[in-house]
C-alpha cells in the first residue's frame, strides 16, 4: 500500500478492519482484546464520549500545506500518533510485535512494548531497521513485580536493548473484573509465550497477575527507586485526576499518560477524554501529556490534540490492523488515522498542531438550542 494510494479492496475506516479482525480471530482471543469491566460502562464511553463535543470550523484559511509533525521529549513524529502497550500480540497475527514495531518505524513514530509480550525486549530491537537520530526508539511498558530483582532485570534488558522510555503503569495494582473472560478464559498456545517474565510454567508467563504484581508501591519510594535503576525517560500511564498527575510533576517524571487500561480495570472512571482537561490544567505543560483511550477516527485524534494532549496511543486499533495484514495491516489502520486527520486539520483551516486549540471545539448547550463553545 502506498503513501497515496488506497486499493479499491482495502477497508477505508478502522471500524472496517475491526470487523475484519472479528472475523478472523478465534472467540477467546477476540474476548481477551475487546473485554473490560463488570458493566463495561468505561469502556464503552471511552468512545462514544468523542461524539459530544463539535468541531468549530476555521474558512477561508491557507491549509494547502499540512503538517501533522510533533516533537515529544526531544524526539520526531511524523504523526501525533504511536502504539499503546498491549499485551499477546502473536495471537492477532502475523510475526506479533515485530509487525507491529515495524509498522510504526514506517509511519515515524513508535511503540511501546509489553512487559506480557510475545516477543522478547532484544528481538523486537534487534528486527527494527535503522533511522536518524531525530526519531524515537521503542518505550517499554513495566508492570512491577513482587519480585525487585526481576523488575530490575526487566529495566536493564530494556536499557541495555537501546528503548528511550521506561512506561510504568500505575493502575493495575490488582486485575480489573474482566466478566467476559470468566467463562472462557483465554490459555496460549504451548507455541506462544511470554519471554520477558519468568513463570514456573515452562519458563514463561501466562499472565500478569494478581499474584505477580507489586501492591505495595508508594510515590515516595517507587519513582526514586526506577531512577536509580535506569536513564531511561520515566512515564507514568494510568493518570486519571489531576492530583495525582501534580503528583507526577512533583517526582520528576518525564511524562504521563492519561489512561483508564482500555476500561478493563475500574468500571465508573470517567473516559480519558473526559479526565483529560483537568490533567492538562494541573500539568500546566511542565511535561507531556499523552491521551490513551478510545480513538477510532482522525477526528478523535484532533480532539484529543485539541483538550491538550501532546501525543495520541492506539492499542487495540493496531490489534485489528495486525489481525487483517500483519505489519502492512497496521501501517494501514495509522495511514487511515493519519489521512483523517490532516483531511481534519484542512477543513478545520489549520496546518500545524500547535494552532489546534479548544476553541475549534463546542458543544450542544444544556439548556437552550445551539453550541456554546468549550
Amino acid at each position: 500500500m502506498s503513501d497515496t494510494e488506497v486499493n479499491n479492496q482495502d477497508p477505508v475506516t478502522i471500524a472496517d478492519i475491526k470487523a475484519i479482525a472479528q472475523s478472523r480471530l478465534p472467540g477467546p482471543v477476540w474476548d481477551y482484546y475487546v473485554t473490560g469491566a463488570d458493566n463495561e460502562e468505561t469502556l464503552q464511553r471511552n468512545g462514544a464520549v468523542f461524539r459530544e463535543l463539535l468541531l468549530r470550523p476555521q474558512v477561508l484559511r491557507d491549509v494547502s500545506n499540512i503538517d501533522t509533525s510533533t516533537n515529544i521529549l526531544g524526539k520526531h513524529y511524523d504523526i501525533p500518533i504511536a502504539i499503546a502497550p498491549t499485551a499477546y500480540q502473536k495471537l492477532a497475527g502475523g510475526q506479533g510485535e515485530i509487525d507491529v514495531a515495524r509498522a510504526a518505524f514506517a509511519l515515524g513514530t513508535n511503540l511501546t512494548l509489553s512487559t506480557g509480550a510475545t516477543t522478547s525486549i532484544e528481538d523486537v530491537a534487534e528486527a527494527l531497521p535503522s533511522r536518524g537520530a531525530e526519531y524515537p526508539r521503542p518505550w517499554f511498558q513495566l508492570y512491577f513485580l513482587r519480585s525487585r530483582a526481576l523488575t530490575a532485570g526487566l529495566i536493564q534488558r530494556a536499557d541495555k536493548a537501546g528503548y528511550e522510555a521506561l512506561v510504568f503503569t500505575v493502575d493495575t495494582v490488582i486485575l480489573g473484573n474482566r466478566l467476559r473472560q470468566r467463562g472462557k478464559p483465554l490459555e496460549l498456545p504451548s507455541e506462544v509465550t511470554t519471554p520477558n517474565v519468568p513463570n514456573k510454567r515452562n519458563g514463561t508467563a501466562t499472565d500478569i497477575s494478581d499474584a505477580t504484581v507489586d501492591s505495595s508501591l508508594q510515590w515516595d519510594e517507587v519513582i526514586p527507586w526506577l531512577r536509580s535503576q535506569t536513564k531511561m525517560r520515566i512515564i507514568l500511564k494510568g493518570i486519571l485526576t489531576a492530583e495525582d498527575a501534580q503528583r507526577a510533576v512533583a517526582a520528576g517524571v518525564d511524562a504521563i499518560v492519561v489512561s483508564n487500561h482500555g476500561g478493563r480495570q475500574l468500571d465508573g472512571v470517567p473516559s480519558t477524554l473526559e479526565a483529560l482537561p483537568e490533567i492538562v490544567d494541573a500539568v500546566q505543560r511542565k511535561i507531556p501529556v499523552i491521551f490513551d483511550g478510545g480513538i477510532t477516527r482522525g477526528t478523535d485524534v484532533f480532539k484529543a490534540l485539541a483538550l491538550g494532549a501532546d501525543l495520541c496511543l492506539i492499542g487495540r486499533t493496531a490489534l485489528w490492523g495486525l489481525a487483517w495484514d500483519g505489519q502492512k495491516g497496521v501501517e494501514g489502520a495509522l495511514r487511515i488515522l493519519e489521512r483523517e486527520l490532516s483531511r481534519t486539520m484542512a477543513l478545520m483551516g489549520v496546518t500545524k498542531l500547535k494552532d489546534i486549540s479548544p476553541s475549534l471545539l463546542g458543544r450542544r448547550k444544556r439548556d437552550g438550542f445551539g453550541i456554546e463553545k468549550l
